[in-house]
Parts: structure tokens; C-alpha cells; sequence
């Protein structure tokens, strides 16, 4: 192929939603994407997981990756109000902060919405156990990527003329970048998850959520207290989202780690 002609060819490590959402913007803006992602298949759906919260940017976008750009409000809810409250414990009192409403987010669950925009790629784009390895940059500015195929125990090489970080956290690829950097503590700790109530929706915890929370379904809570904050929102087939958070200090997790492992 002319090298005047040829696409300019994008490498992303990591097929989460962060991953996949670039193979996306990176095609549209007319590259060739290859996405590496080690687990060796597309998840399915659960009714375990992560809610997200959807912005109207966000949306925007999703909605002109997607082949039926209505499928996203087929699988979310509307989050049209903002509401923040604070809670005193001690005496029992809840009172409102802030309520905002033209929040108009959506709310998701992360494999739904993962689904979405997957099955939205041409096929081919993500290489499914594909762990990576390793990267090197020639004098030509292009990148060389390395990565075994998980299935085989085969190495592939992969050239490209850009290379995308979507690999979490503890991405590998920064730590080689940046080996100095130190990921900043956000000041607390949290714990999340997704609650099925489907099939229980008369159940007394559901109740009493409901009559606490009446406008779930279309409302995000963010509820404060002292040293403490929750969030609480509906997602799509009657499940409801919450994250509970606690300020404290950083936790030393290698000391916890070596008291687990005596």
C-alpha cells in the first residue's frame, strides 16, 4: 500500500469501556485499531458489577459509535435530578443541600453499556486474550508491541504508529514511562456493588429504599455524613446501584498483605 494512503494504525492495551471508547473515537477519526485485552472473551451480562453515571457529552457520543444509536436508552435509566443530602446520624435528620434538576445523565451498568459499544466495532478490532508483554519505539516513531497470546502460549508483534494506555490503574505501560509517578490517594475508601431486586420488588428492603429514596428510577443520591458519603441510583432491569465511602487515611496495603500472608 502507498504510505501516503495507508491508515495510521492505533495499538490500544486494556478492552474495558475506557479501551474500547478509543477503538471507537480512533476509528471515527479514521484509524486502524487493534485493542489487546487479556480476559479471553467479551463479559456477559450480570446482575453483579458497576452502575455508571453517563454525562450528556458522553452520551453524545456513545450515541454515534453505536449502529442504533437508540439501543442506549433501551438499556439505561434516566438520572434527570441531582439530589445531595446530609445526614446527621445522631439526631436522626436528613436535609437537602443541592437538587439539581437538569442533571440529565443516564444511568448504566457496566456490562451493559460494555456491550453496547463492543458489539457496536467491526469485528476483529479486539484480540480477546491477548495479554500484553511489552513495547519498544523505533527512530521512526513507530511502536512495536509484543504480546502473548494467552490460549498458545505464542508472542505476537504488533506495529503501529500510536500506542493507547487503557490498561487500569496499575498500567503497565505507564510504569515504564513514568516509573516515578505515585497514584494519589483519593482520602477514602470504598466499597461498591449492584443489588438484583428483580423478582423482590415487594421485599421490605425495597420498600423501605424506596420510601427513603422516592424518585429512584430517575434521581442520583448522593447522601453526606460525618467522615462518610454514599451514592444510590436505579439501573435498567431492577437493579439499584450504591457505593459506600469512608474517609480515612491511606492504607499501607503491603503491610496488610504481608500480615494476610502470615
Amino acid at each position: 500500500m502507498d504510505e501516503a494512503k495507508r491508515k495510521a494504525k492505533a495499538v490500544v492495551v486494556g478492552g474495558s469501556i475506557a479501551g474500547i471508547s478509543c477503538a471507537h473515537a480512533l476509528i471515527a477519526a479514521g484509524w486502524d485499531v487493534v485493542v489487546l485485552e487479556k480476559t479471553p472473551s467479551a463479559p456477559i451480562s450480570s446482575a453483579t458489577g458497576a452502575g455508571l453515571g453517563i454525562d450528556p457529552l458522553s452520551q453524545k457520543l456513545i450515541r454515534s459509535w453505536l449502529n442504533q444509536p437508540q439501543a442506549l436508552e433501551f438499556s439505561t435509566l434516566p438520572l434527570t435530578i441531582d439530589h445531595e443530602q446530609a445526614t446527621d446520624w445522631d439526631k436522626k435528620i436528613t436535609w437537602t443541600l443541592t437538587r439539581d434538576e437538569n442533571f440529565n445523565f443516564r444511568a448504566a451498568h457496566w456490562a451493559d453499556l460494555h456491550s453496547l459499544l463492543y458489539n457496536a466495532l467491526p469485528q476483529g478490532v479486539v484480540l480477546w486474550g491477548h495479554f500484553f508483554l511489552s513495547f519498544s519505539v523505533s527512530d521512526a516513531k513507530s511502536v512495536k508491541v509484543s504480546a502473548e497470546v494467552i490460549q498458545s502460549g505464542d508472542t505476537i508483534y504488533i506495529e503501529g504508529d500510536l500506542l493507547v494506555a487503557a490498561d487500569g490503574c496499575l498500567s503497565s505501560i505507564r510504569k515504564t514511562l513514568l516509573p516515578d509517578l505515585k497514584l494519589r490517594y483519593s482520602g477514602y475508601c470504598a466499597w461498591r456493588g449492584v443489588l438484583d431486586f428483580s423478582g423482590n420488588e415487594n421485599s421490605e428492603t425495597i420498600l423501605q429504599l424506596k420510601k427513603a429514596f422516592p424518585e429512584l428510577g430517575k434521581c442520583n443520591y448522593f447522601i453526606l455524613g460525618v467522615g462518610t458519603h454514599s451514592i444510590l441510583y436505579e439501573l435498567f432491569n431492577k437493579r439499584m446501584n450504591w457505593i459506600w465511602y469512608v474517609n480515612q487515611p491511606e492504607p499501607d496495603l503491603e503491610l496488610q498483605l504481608k500480615s494476610a500472608e502470615t
